[in-house]
């Protein structure tokens, strides 16, 4: 069993595009997506159609919730332009998509948390703005009540996998479209990858045991970095262009 898991896409359409092309080129034919394809400043419809067209299995994340259960004037600065960009399919599209699904039986699949789409769960943030591994103890505590051996999360655009003390594995395979960002929830901090290119995870199970692959992919991140820049977002270039919040 071996398939590649994509997260946190937010428009970054050319992102998308160079992970697909890669895991292609690996052979791999299984996908899963654990959510935020749209919000952003960048490609929403392109980014959308793409992945509705991709033969996947996709979870909601919190921005997609963000793009369906509110008015316009509730959405936040990510999430206006990305819906102004969408049409009915696309959202009618999103409206189906569940918050966590199990895959192929073994696979339990969320954006954030199992309990929450908005909630970081392999990083905790200090009041001084640092962002730190969690403590086991609260990560396993998240983890309770699922049975699968192989967890896989987003959310903070940060690759990282954790071994419970039962020796299930917790995966967040980074973002392939957003390798920065700010945040003041629950305190001001930034997240910073340190490099522009998209991120994902190749996951596969061999000899009962999950092996994990971080994979790093470059593509153009200055034309993404330059429409950002275009749409008025120059702290979102600046982590496009270089992977820091600048």
């Amino acid at each position: 069993m071996r398939f590649a898991a994509i997260a946190d896409v937010h428009g970054n359409y050319l992102a998308l595009e160079a992970v697909l092309a890669d895991i292609r080129a690996q052979g791999i034919e299984e996908i899963v997506n654990l959510g935020d394809m749209a919000s952003g400043p960048l490609e929403a419809r392109r980014t959308m159609d793409a992945l509705m067209a991709l033969d996947a299995v996709h979870v909601l994340g919190n921005h997609d919730r963000w793009l369906i259960d509110r008015p316009v004037e509730k959405m936040g600065s990510w999430d206006r332009p990305a819906y102004a960009q969408l049409g009915i399919d696309h959202l009618d599209w999103l409206r189906k998509v569940p918050s966590t699904r199990i895959f192929r039986e073994q696979v339990f699949l969320c954006h954030a948390t199992p309990a929450d789409d908005n909630v970081y769960w392999l990083e905790t943030v200090t009041p001084d703005g640092s962002v730190r591994m969690s403590p086991l103890k609260a990560i396993e505590k998240e983890a309770e009540g699922i049975s699968q051996s192989l967890i896989l999360c987003a959310h903070t655009h940060i690759a990282r996998a954790v071994r419970l003390g039962d020796g299930r594995l917790v995966v967040n395979p980074g973002s392939v479209g957003s390798p920065g960002f700010s945040y003041n929830v629950p305190f001001p901090h930034r997240i910073e990858a340190g490099t522009p290119d998209a991120r994902y995870a190749v996951l596969e199970l061999a000899s009962g045991s999950w092996r994990v692959t971080f994979r790093h992919v470059p593509y153009d991140s200055d034309a993404m970095a330059a429409l950002a820049r275009r749409n008025g977002d120059p702290e979102f270039a600046s982590a496009l262009a270089t992977g820091w919040v600048r």
